[in-house]
């Protein structure tokens, strides 16, 4: 295949230029198998990072800039790539996404979330709106199931939802090793610091982590790591007035390097989602990070985790709604930390053996390569 059908170009109006999945998975994996990779992501410059030609799109300055005028910024940025193959990661983008077709271009959807499922737990949306502006989403997702070239999901949930014929599964795993610290003691000799990497949010148990460790009693010395945003931003102050914030360590935004360094430090990693919708049937990927990096969790009881946990022997499953209960386990991780270290070990060994980005790297080039084939014998056909 000649250079000219090895570029392909990944948009997002949403997405930071170093999200893990796009630009640290998938832009790295297509990358380091020969292709020439331009992401067009909200940046402050144009730039090479990590052999990935970043093109910048302006900081939206609201909701309705992002979704209009940036999406055709980002479209007529896309089109003078001429590409082989354009891999966009945010449904707003669908109609982009369908704007690219008309000019003959080949289209991947990247579905990160399940997008009817999250509004219709949006609190602040009427209920009857919530179910109209669902169904609507579901409605253009499932078009553009029908249309697009290829859709790459991130859970087998939301792949059952677009055809079969041109879905990849493409699942949210760590890279190995990428995560682990040289220089992190042994898990039983650590500090008791729980940690929490993620979105910062009441849904993602913010309020009831921090209630929890507050009803983990004195001596224990405990503190809780939470990196990562707070959404919304009032949401920190009302975090901030409550008993246990006193032992909360808050590091905000953190860099991968960073996060390694965190979690090497961590005895438990907390994954306490609360069970909407959307929540239940995700797998999230600071779930499998912190098994990456050998550290017990407690998760919440839902069925999927579930399997994942006790199949792997690698934590303990909560209640997420009951600060009591996420409590009660923490208790347990700290007074047990030989059982701890050996579920640390479980968590290791299943991420490099099941939860892994390797195979699923396979599965984004199997998706590329298909699509690609496809045109080019229908082409020469």
């Amino acid at each position: 295949m000649d250079c000219e059908m090895r570029k392909v170009c990944h948009i997002s109006t949403v997405h930071p230029s170093n999200d893990v999945r796009i630009f640290h998975k998938e832009c790295i994996s297509l990358a380091e198998a020969g292709y020439d990779v331009v992401q067009i992501v909200p940046h402050n410059k144009d730039e090479i990072l990590n052999g990935i030609r970043v093109i910048a799109l302006p900081m939206a300055k609201n909701r309705f800039r992002r979704m209009v005028g940036l999406s055709f910024t980002a479209f007529r940025r896309a089109l003078q790539q001429n590409a082989v193959v354009y891999h966009f990661h945010d449904p707003e983008l669908i109609p982009v996404g369908m704007a690219l077709k008309l000019f003959g271009k080949r289209v991947i959807y990247d579905v990160h979330e399940d997008l009817p499922r999250q509004i219709e737990n949006k609190e602040w949306l009427h209920p009857f709106l919530r179910k109209f502006i669902a169904d609507i989403c579901e409605y253009f997702e499932r078009f553009a199931g029908i249309s697009l070239d290829g859709i790459v999901a991130v859970t087998p949930t939301i792949a059952g939802r677009f055809p079969a014929k041109k879905t990849w599964l493409v699942q949210n795993y760590p890279r190995l090793g990428e995560l682990v610290s040289d220089e992190s003691e042994p898990v039983f000799v650590r500090k008791p610091v729980i940690v929490y990497i993620g979105g910062i949010t009441e849904i993602r148990g913010a309020r009831t982590m921090v209630e929890a460790i507050s009803l983990v009693p004195e001596k224990y010395q405990v503190k809780l790591s939470l990196a990562g945003n707070v959404d919304p931003e009032s949401l920190l102050a009302g975090l901030q007035k409550l008993p246990g914030w006193k032992r909360v360590e808050y590091f905000g935004w953190q860099s991968r390097k960073q996060v390694a360094e965190l979690l090497g430090t961590a005895r438990v990693g907390l994954v306490s989602l609360h069970p909407t919708s959307n929540h239940i049937h995700s797998q999230p990927i600071k779930l499998f990070e912190y098994m990456s990096a050998g550290i017990p969790v407690i998760a919440s009881d839902f069925p999927l985790w579930r399997r994942i946990v006790e199949g792997s022997h690698c934590g303990l499953l909560v209640d997420p709604l009951d600060p009591g209960a996420i409590a009660e386990a923490i208790c347990k991780l700290l007074d047990n930390p030989d059982e701890a270290s050996r579920m640390g070990e479980n968590g290791k060994t299943a991420c490099r053996e099941i939860y892994n980005w390797n195979h699923e790297a396979e599965q984004l080039l199997d998706c590329y390569s298909t699509i690609i084939n496809h045109e080019s014998k229908c082409a020469s056909g």
